[in-house]
């Protein structure tokens, strides 16, 4: 018996082991553009390595999540929040016997559309493109996968599959896409909807830590937070005397593990009262089958809001965002202004996409620091 594994041999495995409202490789709606199957790897997984090799995934590693690179090395930035999400996908997506390729993928493509400087930058732009259509950085990530990344020589984009797309579209597409979209359904298939809390559950952890780091979450606040106190209780109790950092570098563990099981626990129940048998029953449920337990989720929102109200929106990270505004405005309105202060290739994009569309299409991908060498440039030309 040969140890050799082929792509047949995983779409089996998935059948005996995936849930049956799981995404089965095997059973995929395909790509937009047919491609051979490969023959050692299943369709899910093309769609991963595909995304890890993109340009846009490799930009992600300068693009803003909560302090800009310059502040600081030990500070996550996209692609590092990236990564930390796709493993919290994968370990629920086992748990609940999902297709953790699929989870996986859908996590690390979920930033690819982002703006440089985090929210600060993606507000900037929104703004400026709401007489053109809009900009929103979920329904950007499609149009990277779909249109903007160049590898291949028989078509654009990664063509990556359906249930892939559908995962990163999230809220709708609202301006026109290049490509057909995934049909709007009232839900997505559940490794969506699973790495949408696998976000929410790295990124409010990874900042909390960042946060603390920092100084610029005050320590005595935070322990009043009562999910964020009792875990903070309970790992004291279980760790002894132990250094601040330590000490808060083990509830973050804790209060990861510790969501991940109440979600885990939680989505199963709300799957198996649904009765739904498919991922075309669980896309019709009328409310999404992945979440919290009520109690949790309620605990979970009061320690987000203390998070927006004393991190995202203190002065100093106000201040290390503001630069957002002035840099995104002024390469939009040069760009606007005068072409030729554009690439060749994206002044191509002008025809098929419009002026407008094409020049956010270049700013969204920028890294912050290439966006501010780009200001910089033209205030030197001008």
């Amino acid at each position: 018996m040969t140890a050799l594994r082929t792509r047949e041999r995983f779409e089996r495995e998935e059948d005996e082991r995936l849930a049956p409202v799981a995404a089965h490789s095997a059973a995929s709606r395909g790509r937009l553009f047919p491609e051979p199957e490969h023959p050692y790897r299943t369709a899910y997984q093309r769609d991963r390595d595909r995304i890890v090799h993109s340009r846009a995934f490799r930009r992600l590693e300068y693009k803003t999540q909560v302090f800009v690179p310059h502040e600081g090395d030990h500070y996550r930035n996209r692609l590092t929040h990236s990564l930390e999400a796709s493993q919290i996908s994968r370990t629920l997506a086992r748990m609940l016997r999902l297709n953790e390729e699929l989870a996986e993928a859908i996590a690390l493509s979920h930033d690819l559309g982002h703006t440089p400087f985090g929210h600060a930058g993606e507000r900037v732009l929104a703004r400026l493109m709401k007489p053109y259509g809009g900009f929103d950085h979920n329904r950007q990530s499609l149009r990277v996968v779909d249109w903007l990344e160049e590898r291949y020589p028989s078509f654009r984009g990664l063509n990556l599959t359906y249930e892939s797309r559908e995962g990163i579209l999230k809220h709708g597409c609202h301006w026109d896409h290049p490509l057909p979209v995934p049909e709007a359904t009232p839900q997505r298939g559940l490794e969506g909807q699973l790495a949408d809390k696998a976000d929410e559950i790295a990124y409010t952890n990874h900042d909390i830590d960042d946060g603390l780091r920092s100084g610029l979450l005050d320590a005595a606040e935070l322990d009043a937070v009562p999910l964020w106190r009792d875990t903070l209780v309970a790992t004291r109790e279980r760790v002894g005397a132990a250094q601040e950092r330590m000490l808060h570098s083990q509830t973050i563990v804790a209060l990861i593990n510790a969501l991940v099981g109440d979600l885990a626990e939680a989505s199963a129940e709300r799957i198996a009262r649904s009765g739904a048998r498919s991922i075309d029953e669980v896309r019709q449920c009328r409310e999404p089958l992945i979440g919290f337990s009520p109690e949790t989720a309620a605990r979970f929102l009061a320690l987000k809001r203390f998070l927006s109200e004393r991190l995202y929106h203190h002065p100093r990270v106000l201040e290390m965002n503001a630069p957002a505004e002035g840099v995104i405005g002024e390469l939009f309105e040069a760009y606007a202004a005068d072409a030729l202060r554009l690439p060749k290739t994206v002044r191509e994009r002008f025809a098929p996409d419009g002026h407008q569309r094409a020049i956010a299409d270049y700013i969204a991908g920028m890294t912050d620091r290439f966006a501010l060498s780009e200001q910089r440039r033209l205030a030197e030309a001008s």
